[in-house]
């Protein structure tokens, strides 16, 4: 009976370190939940910016998200010219996210880009296609790891020598990514 009352006294020892850290792990998250920035969760498209870049109406508040894990050709860069395959990309994204499809969206470690972007992991709610993902497998982005963001790090890469091998999109009417737009 002693070596039950012991177990029993030790349990609430333990339980009673606990609760302070328990306390301070709540408290973090609810800083996190309210800190403005929106969490993974679900929105509405409300349209497509380039092949990686689109707005999605998270609870009444246009987002501008970046696909994470991922880079398509330019066409809207402010520093860049298009380069090639970069129309079929962003024609791609808007196909696949019409305006009034919903999404889920999935954050990783860092919230933003430079430019203020959510960075995100989109599905596609009707069938669960992983945009990313997809974009990847079929030839119109090339994949993009940046530290601390590797969420879909290795799908990604195994998408990418896929689309490579098979000479889809931008392999084969590019040579890769980041060309110039043949004039």
């Amino acid at each position: 009976m002693n070596g039950d009352l012991s177990t029993v006294e030790s349990r609430q020892r333990t339980a009673g370190l606990l609760w302070p850290v328990l306390g301070l792990v709540a408290g973090l998250l609810i800083a996190c939940t309210t800190s403005g920035l929106p969490e993974s969760g679900l929105g509405t498209v409300v349209g497509v910016v380039d092949g990686d870049t689109l707005v999605v109406d998270l609870d009444g508040r246009s987002e501008s998200i970046r696909l994470l894990g991922i880079d398509t050709p330019e066409t809207v860069h402010p520093d860049r010219d298009p380069e090639c395959f970069g129309a079929e990309a962003s024609a791609r994204l808007a196909l696949l996210l019409a305006p009034g499809a919903a999404v889920a969206i999935t954050r990783d470690v860092e919230a933003r880009d430079r430019y203020g972007r959510l960075l995100a992991y989109v599905e596609r709610l009707s069938d669960g296609l992983v945009v990313n993902l997809s974009l990847v497998e079929n030839g119109f982005a090339a994949t993009l790891h940046i530290d601390p963001n590797d969420g879909m790090r290795h799908e990604l890469a195994a998408a990418e020598a896929r689309a490579r091998s098979a000479g889809l999109g931008l392999w084969s009417a590019c040579g890769g990514p980041h060309e110039p737009l043949a004039g």
